[in-house]
């Protein structure tokens, strides 16, 4: 009977953590423009996967006297960036924080953010229920150059 017990707690235990994996949301490839000494903002860009239905309502850095969500579009053929109240994150599929559509700004930088530089944000979700999420993100600084989450390349010395 004990034997019975334990297995039964050991199969109860694995598919809880299978169900929490699945319940969680999903960051991928959190990276942030580097800048150059005295530059004042930056982007922060990342893939957001939600296992339901929800919302990124802010973001905040410690690097940043102000962090806003973005959007940049076309409008007359001109590209224009306007701060966006929130992004809605449908259920389970991947919403792409990248150069050029959605991004976080990083405004009123407190120092130069350098290619390497582990940057924290901290993001802030909310579901259709009003319960709020948040989920702390290390995104990597990658050259000025950097246009697309594509990884970074290797360097070469």
């Amino acid at each position: 009977m004990t034997h019975l017990k334990t297995m039964l707690a050991t199969t109860l235990a694995v598919l809880s953590f299978s169900v929490a994996a699945q319940t969680a949301v999903q960051i991928t490839d959190p990276w942030v423009r580097a800048t150059v000494p005295q530059q004042k903002a930056t982007g922060a860009f990342m893939q957001i996967t939600a296992p339901k239905a929800m919302r990124l309502l802010e973001v905040r850095s410690p690097v940043a006297g102000v962090a806003e969500i973005h959007e940049m579009s076309m409008a007359d053929n001109m590209m224009r960036m306007r701060q966006v109240k929130d992004i809605a994150l449908p259920a389970g599929k991947a919403v792409e924080l990248k150069p050029g559509g959605y991004h976080v700004m990083l405004l009123e930088l407190k120092g130069q953010v350098k290619a390497g530089d582990k940057i924290p944000l901290t993001l802030v979700l909310e579901g259709e229920d009003k319960h709020r999420e948040t989920i702390e993100v290390n995104a990597v600084a990658r050259p000025l150059g950097a246009t697309s989450s594509a990884p970074m390349p290797a360097m070469k010395h």
